[in-house]
């Protein structure tokens, strides 16, 4: 599609892939246009029967680049991802702005979606993930909630996801420490659905059983489940509030500068 994100459909299956490999596909404002204008696309796709979504290279995602944070929430940056960063309350698309849909939007595809994960899934890059209906790790894949790192909250529709998989209080160890998790341990906590040597060829092999089935009935089957789930629209401009109210503070950017400098940091008390 571009120099972001591959998409190759065959026989109903989309093959959806990451292609910034040498920065570990890196969420930047590029990438995040490419996901949209991927989503866009898959929704009018005609005959489209499952996604197949992943990561070239040594990992699936690393996460939001950090490199390009300022860039994107610049006064004088342009284009629909600057604006969303600026004002993250905004609804955009329906109950979700910009980078929440990045990750809803494949929630709302109305086929089934596969995640496969290998290398490492961090931050925005695991909130990725959880936008998949189903996730298959490589055996030494790696996930974290690392916004805390950061001085930040997920804010790409990670929280209502997460909310409907795992514990409360899983949920909160989780984003209070923005600890690593192995697959083992992720699949212990409800958060992955298979584990593979070969996490790629698993999720296509699943896609085109799924391809195969009534298309009808998995669509209808994709609209039900969805519907058991709550409201998300109360989370996800949760989400986008916190965030708001953190980004650029004197404790956020001290995250920042204490992670790009490799020490401690220093907080100020609240």
């Amino acid at each position: 599609m571009n120099d972001r994100v591959a998409v190759t459909i065959t026989e109903g299956v989309a093959d959806v892939r990451l292609t910034r490999a040498d920065k570990m596909n890196a969420l930047d404002p590029a990438m995040f246009e490419a996901l949209l204008a991927t989503l866009d696309r898959l929704h009018s796709e005609k005959g489209l029967r499952a996604v197949v979504l992943s990561g070239e290279g040594k990992a699936f995602c690393a996460g939001l680049d950090m490199a390009q944070f300022a860039a994107m929430s610049s006064s004088s940056s342009t284009g629909l991802l600057a604006e969303a960063a600026r004002d993250l309350a905004k609804r955009t698309h329906g109950q979700a702005n910009a980078p929440q849909q990045v990750v809803w939007g494949w929630r709302q595809l109305p086929v089934p979606v596969i995640a496969a994960v290998h290398g490492v899934a961090y931050g925005g890059g695991f909130q990725l993930a959880l936008g998949a209906d189903i996730r298959v790790l490589a055996p030494d894949a790696r996930m974290s909630i690392m916004e805390i790192k950061w001085g930040l909250v997920p804010d790409m529709a990670g929280t209502p996801i997460l909310a409907t998989l795992l514990r409360d209080d899983i949920l909160r160890d989780l984003i209070y420490t923005g600890r690593v998790i192995s697959a083992e341990e992720a699949r212990s906590y409800g958060l992955v659905t298979r584990i593979a040597e070969d996490p790629l060829a698993a999720a296509l092999e699943l896609a085109r059983e799924i391809a195969g089935k009534s298309p009808d009935a998995i669509r209808a089957a994709k609209r039900m489940i969805n519907k058991l789930s709550v409201d998300p629209g109360p989370a996800l401009l949760a989400e986008s509030i916190e965030q708001q109210k953190l980004i650029g503070s004197k404790n956020q950017m001290e995250a920042v500068f204490a992670n790009l400098q490799k020490r401690p940091p220093r907080f100020a008390d609240v």
